[in-house]
């Protein structure tokens, strides 16, 4: 028996980097995964089969998490088509970095879509489900610039502290119907985005790490499962930053 047996997950973003890895761990504890990604391509199909592999039901959606229409569309289907809806993940996220002074409009609302609205999104199709079954884990993935800010990411740092102020929203709004609300904070995490950057910028970045190492998908992952699994039962409203002690 799993931590996650008889449960059933919803990831948004998940054919790649860190929502696979969370969609993979959640199906080695015995949770059957639904998860979205704006297509799903080769990449997506891959995930579906690697998670199924693991013997749980898992089936890719391809729906765009900020359109609040598609949403509500994507969440009925998994709804019917797993029976419940346990654990979401809200995942989905992308960058436009540049300087405020530079930044457009587009760039502005293109992160504050994809990474906050779409939380919003899921959230909103998500709870009635869960508040019927009287139990839930919602879980945020935010940043360590959420909570710090970071300089040419002014669009980002704002979507992700945004996700963080929901789940403590949220959490405060159904906590009394079982459903628990909380925030992930990775830092400087090992992914095809990270491992692009120069050497020298790495080995800065991980310089400036008390644990000396970058982290990885698995890292966030293993956290993501404790905040769905019922060894969490009395935590929600928290964010927990995963950046081995970057910003103690």
């Amino acid at each position: 028996m799993g931590l996650l047996s008889g449960k059933t997950a919803l990831v948004t973003g998940a054919a790649r980097g860190i929502g696979k890895a969370i969609a993979l761990k959640f199906a080695s504890e015995g949770a059957n995964v639904a998860f979205t990604d704006l297509v799903i391509d080769e990449n997506g199909k891959v995930t579906e089969e690697e998670i199924a592999a693991l013997g749980v039901k898992a089936k890719g959606y391809a729906s765009n998490a900020a359109d609040f229409a598609q949403t509500e569309a994507v969440v009925n289907q998994v709804k019917e088509d797993f029976g419940s809806i346990d654990i979401l993940v809200n995942n989905a996220g992308i960058t436009k970095d540049g300087l405020m002074m530079r930044m457009s409009e587009a760039q502005w609302d293109a992160v504050i879509n994809v990474n906050l609205k779409s939380a919003f999104n899921f959230i909103h199709a998500c709870t009635p489900i869960m508040m019927r079954q009287r139990g839930g884990s919602i879980i945020n993935m935010s940043s360590v610039v959420g909570v710090h800010g970071n300089a040419g990411q002014c669009n980002y740092a704002a979507s992700k502290a945004g996700l963080i102020a929901l789940a403590k929203s949220i959490g405060q709004e159904i906590g009394s119907r079982g459903i628990r609300a909380n925030a992930i904070a990775p830092g400087f995490i090992d992914t095809a985005m990270t491992q692009a950057l120069p050497e020298d910028i790495r080995k800065a970045w991980i310089q400036n790490i008390p644990l000396r190492r970058a982290g990885t998908v698995e890292d966030i992952a293993n956290v993501a499962t404790f905040l769905a699994s019922d060894l969490s039962s009395y935590v929600t409203g928290q964010v927990i930053q995963v950046d081995g002690g970057m910003n103690m």
